[in-house]
């Protein structure tokens, strides 16, 4: 039988289940609320240890530069003994100024050049050649402009003297880039390597002198655009008619590019000079062409040319001209010492000046224009001047005749306060015709000659001992006594 206890006990455990049910509904909720709370504390947790642990790796890298530091100090100390006993300001204080003067130096520009001697003067050894009377006024230097077509072995060391110089302005062009082959020569750097040779030089020289008016002309001049732009640049506002350079150098190394820069100035009648090296690198030369005056580049061409042998045959594959900086560097300084005779006007400008290494050799000549020349610019040119080019041969002959009369016009110094005298070895050796002419001739001499005051000779000379003389100093001798009797007398003497 069943009892309603059991009816109402199974009541009670369908309301217990259905309020099992209701609970297992929130209690995930809790549970989930209740991880994330752990989650998030572990993180806290474990944030505060990676802190701490990088706080500690901090601490012990503070430490260790600290020891180091320590230890550097010591050194200094030790290897400084005069430092010792200085508290540390006063050690970082006496440091400080060498740390200054270990700071590169840095070149300002300079508003006029100056004579004077100081240690921060870069112009005042350039000025001295004026005080000197070596040049009338150095200074008109930055006042010139020169070109300098090629920037290799020999342009790139004649663009840094004339920087050094002073030059007012300097126009640099060249096609090529700087190469690790280039370190055989002067002024580039394994640094420059892979920059234009242009910007390289640039970049180099306006440290050395700030002052000088640099452009950089990447290009090649023996293209039809290239020769345009060659000549638009080195003309007033670019028009190609009026040169406003005062030279041109050609450092180029092909007789292509000559021929350009000959085309060139030859149309603007500008004034130039040539220089080159041998391919064997032992020789070199320079020479000054004047359109209508000398000969232009075409008038006397290379032999190679003349041959009619073209000279990009000549090029083989994996051989290359040689290369030596001394001759190079040789080269470059006649071409710029000549362009200094010719910018400031002193000296001698050499028409033509060469160089052969192998025998310390170095001709000089005139190379007159060539009326047969292929160039009609250049035969135009010789008309034009021909009245031009005599007169300077005739002044030119008037002023070798000149100094010849000066040479002979008598001494270069008057006064003679201590009777210096020149003779004649061929006068002075006794050349008379008889012997009494050849003793005579020296006591003559010593009649002549007139001492200063206050200085008379000591003894009579050899040569002109009179008689008088011989009888005052005169010894007597006794030809009867003989040897025995005098040596007798003289130990008698030293007895005594």
């Amino acid at each position: 039988m069943s009892s309603p206890t059991q009816a109402g006990g199974n009541g009670g455990e369908a309301a217990g289940s259905a309020a099992a049910q209701d609970g297992d509904v929130t209690h995930p909720m809790k549970a989930f609320a209740s991880e994330l709370s752990k989650l998030q504390n572990q993180v806290q947790a474990l944030q505060s240890t990676k802190l701490q642990e990088q706080v500690l790796k901090l601490r012990e890298s503070v430490k260790a530069i600290n020891e180091r530091v320590q230890a550097a100090a010591e050194d200094l100390r030790k290897d400084a003994p005069t430092g010792m006993g200085l508290s540390t300001a006063q050690q970082a204080a006496a440091v400080a100024p060498a740390q200054e003067s270990a700071a590169p130096v840095k070149r300002e520009k300079i508003a006029k050049m100056s004579a004077e001697v100081k240690d921060d003067n870069p112009y005042s050894r350039l000025m001295a050649l004026q005080r000197m009377g070596i040049v009338k006024d150095y200074e008109k230097i930055r006042e010139k402009t020169v070109a300098v077509v090629g920037i290799g072995g020999v342009g790139s060391v004649a663009c840094e003297m004339l920087t050094r110089c002073g030059i007012g302005g300097l126009l640099m062009y060249d096609y090529d880039k700087v190469e690790l082959a280039n370190m055989n020569r002067l002024f580039f750097r394994p640094e420059h390597a892979g920059m234009t040779k242009t910007d390289a030089a640039v970049k180099t020289l306006r440290e050395i002198n700030p002052d000088v008016n640099f452009e950089s002309y990447h290009m090649n001049i023996t293209t039809v655009d290239g020769f345009d732009n060659f000549v638009k640049s080195i003309t007033k506002d670019g028009e190609g008619k009026e040169s406003r350079v005062d030279l041109v150098l050609s450092c180029v190394d092909n007789y292509e590019a000559r021929m350009v820069i000959n085309q060139a100035c030859l149309e603007l009648e500008q004034n130039w000079m040539e220089s080159g090296v041998s391919e064997d690198a032992v020789s070199g030369h320079i020479q000054l062409i004047e359109p209508g005056y000398s000969a232009c580049f075409e008038c006397v061409p290379p032999l190679v040319v003349a041959s009619g042998i073209d000279e990009k045959t000549l090029k083989r594959e994996g051989v290359c001209a040689a290369s030596l900086p001394t001759t190079m560097g040789m080269v470059a300084g006649f071409l710029v010492q000549n362009t200094l005779k010719y910018l400031l006007n002193f000296g001698h400008v050499s028409a033509y000046l060469g160089y052969n290494a192998m025998k310390d050799y170095f001709p000089t000549m005139e190379i007159q224009p060539n009326p047969g020349c292929t160039n009609t610019a250049c035969c135009k040119l010789q008309v034009k001047y021909a009245d031009a080019r005599k007169q300077r041969v005739v002044d030119k002959e008037a002023a070798d005749k000149a100094a010849a009369e000066e040479d002979k016009a008598g001494p270069l110094h008057e006064e003679n306060e201590w009777s210096i005298s020149v003779v004649d070895e061929e006068e002075g050796g006794g050349g008379g015709d008889g012997a009494g002419g050849a003793e005579e001739q020296p006591q003559q001499q010593q009649e002549e000659q007139e001492l200063a005051e206050g200085v008379h000779f000591s003894m009579p000379k050899a040569d002109v001992i009179d008689a008088k003389t011989l009888e005052e100093n005169a010894v007597e001798t006794n030809d009867e006594e003989d040897v025995d009797d005098l040596r007798a007398q003289l130990e008698a003497l030293n007895a005594k």
